[in-house]
């Protein structure tokens, strides 16, 4: 009976592990589910690229974990003292210490291989037109982020503010703790550079589905790149404890299709109320809303 007892305890929770991972990896508008096992849907090329270098860490840590947790449970049955009255008498054996040095430098070497190449992609954006390029600049704030399009003092600008819960429309796929007044905007298929700074303590601007996260410091300005071709909602937060409100700083990024994206620029810079309201007729479902309506 205690066996069927742990057998169905085990099978029950390898169950609900695996609905948790279904749930998680079904997550198709980039929207994040309790309980999800994973990483949320790679957005980019380039994030696809740290997925992959992720498994395959993955597969190194568990084969050493593995490997080391047999040599243990070995090493403890047949040199314990009842197995092995008369312990032996050396202490070097050069084999082993050849191979314990050597093989965990062949390790790191792939690590580094593989990981340097990705780092410096993630770091420098390739060389393409300008036509290609878009900038905004991203400001952190307490306790909300801005947005700045373009140079001079005809820039669009404006702040990006978390809907209060009290006000959250679900009709509209709005998200409780990640849906904003006025989100980021940009367009599918071009290379987006975001340049962020802050203008009072440090905050990090994070969009997992991007696998980008980089921090904003005041003083200093740094910088990354992302480009897709999927038009969507995104969502990610403010990922350094930056004070009272910290939790209350999502981010939510729009990626319109070009032709779209320039509309809603121009109507953005006449007014931030009628490019909200061309948003969402172009977007009019959010992914909450999208998830919902597909079942």
């Amino acid at each position: 009976m205690r066996f069927r007892g742990l057998k169905h305890w085990v099978l029950t929770c390898a169950g609900m592990l695996g609905l948790a991972a279904l749930i998680g990896a079904g997550a198709a508008f980039a929207v994040p589910v309790p309980g999800g096992i994973g990483f949320q849907p790679a957005a980019t090329d380039l994030a696809k690229e740290v997925d992959s270098f992720h498994d395959e860490i993955l597969i190194i840590i568990t084969g050493i974990t593995i490997f080391v947790t047999a040599l243990l449970v070995w090493v403890m049955i047949r040199y314990n003292k009842r197995a092995n009255p008369v312990p032996k008498k050396f202490s070097h054996n050069t084999l082993v210490e050849i191979l314990w040095t050597a093989l965990p430098v062949l390790i790191l070497v792939f690590i580094a291989y593989r990981s340097f190449p990705l780092l410096y992609e993630e770091d420098v954006m390739p060389n393409v037109e300008d036509s290609q390029i878009v900038d905004i600049k991203v400001y952190g704030r307490q306790w909300f982020w801005s947005y700045i399009y373009g140079p001079g003092d005809d820039a669009l600008s404006y702040d990006s503010n978390i809907i209060p819960a009290d006000l959250i429309d679900p009709s509209k796929g709005q998200i409780r703790q990640l849906s904003v007044d006025n989100p980021m905007v940009a367009p599918a298929g071009k290379y987006v550079r975001l340049t962020i700074s802050s203008s009072d303590v440090i905050h990090s601007w994070a969009m997992p589905q991007f696998r980008l996260k980089v921090d904003a410091v005041p003083g200093r300005i740094n910088q990354l790149w992302f480009k897709t071709d999927k038009p969507g909602v995104y969502y990610g937060q403010c990922s350094e404890l930056c004070g009272a409100r910290h939790a209350y700083m999502p981010i939510e990024l729009r990626i319109l299709p070009d032709d779209q994206y320039e509309i809603w620029k121009q109507k953005s810079t006449t007014s931030l109320k009628d490019g909200r309201a061309y948003l969402d007729q172009v977007q009019p479902l959010g992914p909450a809303a999208q998830v919902a309506s597909a079942k």
